[in-house]
């Protein structure tokens, strides 16, 4: 009876399956290209947080050109606007909203990075140069974003226009929650989505590919100027996307700020509305309002943000790899 035990027990279907010398489950669950995903989550949280920290001010002059009614400042200029926040403010006038921002900034962007690599890893399949891959990725992702970033972005604009009636971030939360409800923090997500999935698509379709053609003009050096390649790459893809999507941006600022500082509201709030207000009080030129502005923001922006996004991402590769190392095998 234990011989038939024993030679059950040595049937190779029931021995466990060799694995190699250095092989450690635990340092496999849950990981892509070297990091763990909540890894992702904090290397995205900081560079989005020092992106827009960074760009708060130019960011502020956006908002006030393309603010219409009857709000202080109606110019198109970049200097007009900034002259005017500037005499009536002062310096802190272009940091009105700043702790909006950064409520909101630190989280989306955790989502944000979090998605697009996740989404990168299924949908390429493997292949690192797949742009449709990288663009559809940057579409999932910044559809997840925008859900948790819309609400304080729409504290941040009405904070920032000229003699704002709020006091400030909760001040506004509460006042916007008793006198309008809380579907107005989202009046603006479906704008916010259908602009921000193109600008996302191009952005980082056109990031992956700058990045890579960068990479072989000088591949030799590439690990040397690795956060040269990095800002480059990002500065050009924020450029283009920004100055693609300035309409939708001019729209989704017209319903975040609508009823503050005598700006219009509408009635139904849909983005056709929305258009036909701007083309009728400003022309056609009305849906380019801030575009100088908005790429001035956004090319920075997005060096700084993957710049500090890959600088974050190699952190934690070489930390996960010292922690590897300290392994016994």
């Amino acid at each position: 009876m234990a011989t038939d035990a024993t030679a059950k027990f040595q049937n190779p279907d029931f021995l466990p399956v060799p694995q190699p010398p250095d092989f450690h489950p635990e340092l496999n669950v849950s990981t892509h290209d070297g990091l763990h995903y909540w890894q992702f989550m904090i290397a995205g949280s900081i560079a989005g947080s020092v992106e827009h920290m960074a760009m708060f001010p130019v960011d502020t002059v956006k908002t006030h050109m393309q603010a219409l009614g009857s709000c202080p400042i109606k110019t198109v200029g970049v200097r007009q606007a900034l002259q005017s926040i500037l005499k009536s403010e002062g310096i802190a006038g272009l940091y009105r909203g700043i702790g909006a921002m950064g409520l909101g900034a630190g989280p989306a962007h955790a989502v944000y990075f979090s998605v697009y690599e996740i989404c990168k890893k299924y949908f390429s399949g493997g292949n690192p140069n797949n742009s449709a891959a990288h663009a559809v990725s940057g579409v999932c992702a910044t559809v997840a974003s925008d859900a948790v970033f819309t609400p304080m972005d729409m504290v941040k604009q009405r904070l920032q226009l000229s003699n704002s009636p709020y006091k400030g971030v909760w001040d506004c939360v509460k006042r916007v929650l008793s006198e309008e409800g809380f579907g107005a923090f989202y009046a603006s997500y479906r704008t916010t989505v259908l602009m921000n999935a193109p600008f996302t698509a191009v952005h980082f379709a056109t990031y992956e590919a700058a990045k890579k053609a960068l990479m072989e003009i000088s591949p030799e050096s590439a690990s040397d100027e690795r956060l040269v390649v990095h800002a480059t790459a990002g500065a050009a893809a924020g450029a283009l996307a920004a100055v693609v999507t300035t309409p939708l941006d001019v729209v989704k600022t017209q319903l975040q700020c609508q009823g503050v500082c005598g700006c219009d509201r509408f009635q139904s709030g849909s983005i056709r509305d929305v258009f036909r207000t701007i083309i009728k009080k400003d022309g056609y030129r009305g849906l380019m309002r801030g575009w100088i502005p908005r790429m001035l923001f956004h090319a920075p922006a997005a060096a700084i943000c993957w710049s500090t996004y890959e600088a974050s991402k190699t952190f934690f590769q070489e930390l996960n790899g010292s922690s590897n190392s300290g392994i016994v095998t």
